[in-house]
């Protein structure tokens, strides 16, 4: 079965980092096409944000930091290549359903290699950079649950002897 990115918002910081923060649960890519039409170089505040570490939401074309591999079925998948596709043509000026379909094709293809190693429910953050000839280069990695060691207890249950006469009162 395949696999694909999801957004997940793991706390609201997304909410206040990008310009538009995609909604939990959408399909997602990389999104790195976004910033094709400028100079990334010159971007700041909240687009340079999205552009260092955001993957694009496809229902919102908004930004999560984070995303977890997800099972697709074939439908799944080629619905998410059409809902793309639909977004190149009316958002980023496609020339042609074709092209559009094309262009959407190839990075959603990208995205399910990304996943295609990973089990599902693996959270996976993203790194944008330029490259020294003007190129993005992008870093992807394995957002790792904390292990070994548990967080600090603040609660004990302790059992506590109350007896009938003591009904009423407040230990401390």
């Amino acid at each position: 079965m395949p696999k694909l990115p999801r957004t997940i918002r793991l706390d609201p910081s997304d909410l206040h980092v990008f310009e538009r923060a995609a909604e939990p649960g959408e399909w997602a890519v990389s999104g790195a096409f976004v910033f094709l039409a400028g100079d990334p170089a010159v971007l700041s505040g909240k687009r340079k944000q999205a552009f260092a570490s955001g993957f694009l939401g496809l229902g919102s074309l908004g930004w999560s930091t984070f995303v977890s591999v997800a099972s697709a079925t074939e439908a799944e998948v080629e619905a998410v290549v059409q809902q793309l596709a639909t977004h190149l043509e009316q958002s980023f000026g496609a020339p042609t359903r074709q092209q559009a379909v094309d262009a959407a094709r190839t990075e959603v293809d990208f995205a399910r290699e990304l996943c295609a190693e990973h089990p599902v429910n693996t959270l996976l953050a993203i790194r944008r950079e330029l490259s020294e000839d003007g190129g993005i280069r992008e870093g992807y990695r394995v957002v790792e649950p904390p292990g070994g060691k548990s967080h600090a207890r603040i609660w004990d249950l302790v059992a506590d002897d109350i007896g009938p006469d003591d009904v009423g009162e407040t230990r401390h």
